[in-house]
């Protein structure tokens, strides 16, 4: 039974910095397509962030230069380290990995196999 398990997520200033885990278990990640997901009260869930094969990424448009994905394969473990927060980045972070290591769709919630449960950020202003 394949596990993904978001932490990390918390109440901080505007300017400050978080970073979430999500940790996998239940099968191995390596080189697959894994990526966060954010929800904001009210509104869709949104891509963030991707990562696969060796090392690509992708990004919101909004977050580039600002969060950084990156992935522990030997802890089959993903990261997203988010810098200068901001009160609109307040929102459920998710945790998704595929169990291919393609990119077809990589925005669209309904292109992962596999969902964490969650965990929340909020940033004040």
């Amino acid at each position: 039974q394949v596990e993904l398990v978001e932490s990390g997520g918390g109440l901080v200033q505007a300017g400050g910095s978080l970073r979430l885990s999500c940790a996998a278990s239940g099968r191995t990640f390596i080189g697959n397509t894994m990526g966060w997901f954010r929800q904001a009260p009210g509104k869709e869930r949104e891509f963030a962030a991707i990562t696969w094969g060796g090392g690509s990424t992708y990004y919101a448009d909004s977050l580039k230069g600002r969060f950084t994905i990156s992935r522990d394969s030997a802890k089959n473990t993903l990261y997203l380290q988010m810098n200068n927060l901001k009160p609109e980045d307040t929102a459920v972070y998710y945790c998704a990995a595929r169990r291919d290591s393609s990119i077809r769709a990589y925005t669209s919630v309904s292109s992962y196999d596999y969902w964490g449960q969650g965990t929340q950020v909020t940033v004040s202003s």
